[in-house]
């Protein structure tokens, strides 16, 4: 499974930061299945209908790649499930130590 994280807007909305990303396989066996265990979770919960906006809010796209099949995770510092927010947290976590 192939993870990648983009973030979007807030103070430095000029700034271009290039998508981070990150395969499983490189992963050890604990932290790959947590990683799956997150994704599971954030997938499974229903996309919200209405859109929420604050000035200067982060929003963050989290792609899943797995099996041939794409997923694609939308939500921003306004409106975030709690199970997109563990799964961003792991990830940043994630790639602070690299």
């Amino acid at each position: 499974m192939k993870v990648t994280l983009a973030t979007h807007g807030g103070l430095a909305a000029a700034i271009r930061l290039p998508p981070k990303a990150l395969d499983t396989d490189a992963l050890p066996a604990n932290a790959a299945a947590e990683l799956a265990q997150l994704v599971a979770a954030a997938v499974a919960i229903p996309k919200e209908d209405r859109a929420t906006r604050a000035r200067d809010a982060m929003s963050y796209t989290i792609t899943v790649e797995d099996g041939g099949r794409s997923t694609v995770l939308r939500q921003s510092d306004a409106a975030m499930s709690p199970a997109f927010a563990a799964l961003l947290t792991w990830l940043k976590k994630h790639f602070e130590q690299q």
